[in-house]
């Protein structure tokens, strides 16, 4: 695996275990809410939800993570295979995010672009480097 696909692979990792805290614990807070781009009306409703996508993000964050160790670490064809299914599941949920906002299912609607963009790029970019 090449340094462009470990170096995206692991920021995205990054970056989805740094946004767990945030969709699983601090939801209600409203400068969460302006990051993550969602209103604050029914955001108690929504709780379970955000806490089990938080969750999975993490896990996805530290299966590439373990991926990655696992490269580095000499077994790489095994290592490989854990760093592309995990950002596969990065880049399908977070395409799934911009699904949900064109069905109407993001509220304010639009909402989820910056969010589709930024959680979709880096995956992408790994797989892409993985697969040349």
């Amino acid at each position: 695996m090449n340094a462009i696909a470990q170096l995206s692979a692991g920021i995205a990792a990054l970056i989805m275990l740094a946004v767990f805290p945030f969709e699983a614990f601090l939801i209600d807070r409203p400068w969460v809410q302006w990051f993550l781009g969602i209103e604050p009306h029914g955001i108690e409703n929504v709780h379970l939800w955000s806490f089990c996508i938080g969750a999975r993000n993490a896990l996805a964050g530290v299966g590439t993570l373990i991926g990655l160790g696992m490269v580095r670490s000499g077994d790489t064809s095994t290592g490989t295979t854990v760093v592309v299914v995990s950002c596969l599941y990065m880049l399908i949920a977070s395409l799934f995010m911009g699904v949900a906002d064109a069905l109407g299912y993001w509220r304010p609607r639009g909402g989820s672009i910056r969010g589709t963009v930024g959680a979709s790029v880096l995956p992408a970019v790994a797989l892409i480097a993985i697969a040349a």
